[in-house]
């Protein structure tokens, strides 16, 4: 059976300049060796959305596809028209506000503050569960070469409901170790009395605050985007994908920092086209789902760009390893290694 997550050493020195250089050599389950790469993948990765989403144009499969993609992003962000009104009209909006609040009277002002919060943090988790649910409807769509709603969000029910909750463990652990952390770094700083100022210690603690903080959240965030593929393939459940994560990134560190990397030059780039479009549309693009299909191609692109990175690490990680649509043969399926060459 041949790997489709291998590809030849002669080969790939021969388009050097679509591939990234020789970061990491593994040995996948077949015991052939293989390079880590960053812009062959990104490249099929381009591919491959051409084949979903252009080879043919299909305006219905486009349209679930983006409802995938944007189910799939649910609150991470979004697109809604702006606010156009004057400051002057901004002052005397808040003005009113402030004066019809304070008629309210106490106990009705503090308890509809209470529901209004507790309304907030329930939407919040009803978010963060369909966005999982979606993650995993995505990845199937780009997997499979579908527009299907249905169907995968079925067939993953317990992969993403395990990822949701596993999900929403690690965040609430996130905010009280980094609330304790700040406890524990900026409060010993902080100074007291009317004529203190902050001094150099407070500023190193504020400092170390931060650092942590966004260690922790980026390091969930590098985890939770390898979980969702790892689930998928494997069908595991969210600690067992989560732990496989952090081994693959304690195990390749220089390819998976390299991948890091170019997501954020990928980011960047993302963010400046959003920002064309939205204007050339005059904020249609703006508005939730409606913006997620007119760019499209961007999280197909994405999506399939980590599916491909992910499968060079053996068949256990690549997720065409049981079914690969018959259009995607030309793009995805890796030459054989040539006998007595190996990745040095």
């Amino acid at each position: 059976m041949q790997c489709f997550g291998c590809s030849s050493f002669g080969l790939a020195t021969d388009a050097v300049a679509l591939q990234s250089p020789q970061v990491a050599t593994k040995s996948d389950m077949n015991g052939n060796g293989s390079k880590i790469e960053i812009f062959k993948p990104f490249g099929e990765a381009f591919e491959v959305m051409k084949k979903i989403l252009f080879q043919p144009f299909d305006l219905r499969k486009w349209l679930v596809i983006g409802f995938a993609a944007w189910l799939a992003n649910l609150g991470n962000g979004g697109g809604g028209v702006g606010n156009f009104n004057y400051p002057d009209n901004q002052r005397d909006d808040a003005q009113k506000l402030n004066e019809t609040i304070g008629q309210i009277p106490q106990p009705v002002l503090i308890t509809g503050i209470c529901v209004l919060i507790c309304v907030v943090i329930l939407l919040i988790v009803l978010f963060a569960w369909l966005r999982a649910r979606g993650r995993f409807i995505l990845v199937d769509c780009i997997v499979r070469n579908r527009a299907a709603i249905v169907e995968p969000w079925k067939e993953f029910r317990a992969e993403g409901n395990s990822f949701f909750l596993f999900s929403l463990l690690v965040v609430l652990a996130l905010i009280a170790v980094i609330v304790i952390a700040g406890l524990l770094l900026i409060v010993p700083f902080i100074p007291w009395g009317s004529q203190a100022q902050p001094g150099v210690a407070f500023w190193i603690g504020l400092s170390l605050f931060v650092f942590v903080a966004v260690c922790l959240a980026f390091i969930w965030a590098l985890a939770s985007q390898l979980m969702v593929p790892i689930m998928y393939r494997q069908r595991c459940p969210a600690r067992l994908a989560f732990a496989q994560a952090v081994d693959l990134v304690t195990s390749h560190p220089g390819p998976i920092l390299l991948y890091v990397l170019f997501l954020l030059v990928l980011a960047i780039a993302v963010v400046m086209i959003s920002c064309a479009v939205t204007c050339a549309t005059c904020c249609i693009a703006a508005i939730p789902y409606v913006g997620t299909v007119i760019l499209l191609p961007i999280p197909v692109t994405l999506g399939a760009f980590s599916l491909l990175f992910l499968r060079q690490f053996g068949l256990d990680y690549d997720v065409w390893a049981s079914f690969m649509p018959p259009e995607f043969l030309p793009v995805l399926m890796a030459p054989p290694v040539p006998s007595g060459t190996e990745a040095g």
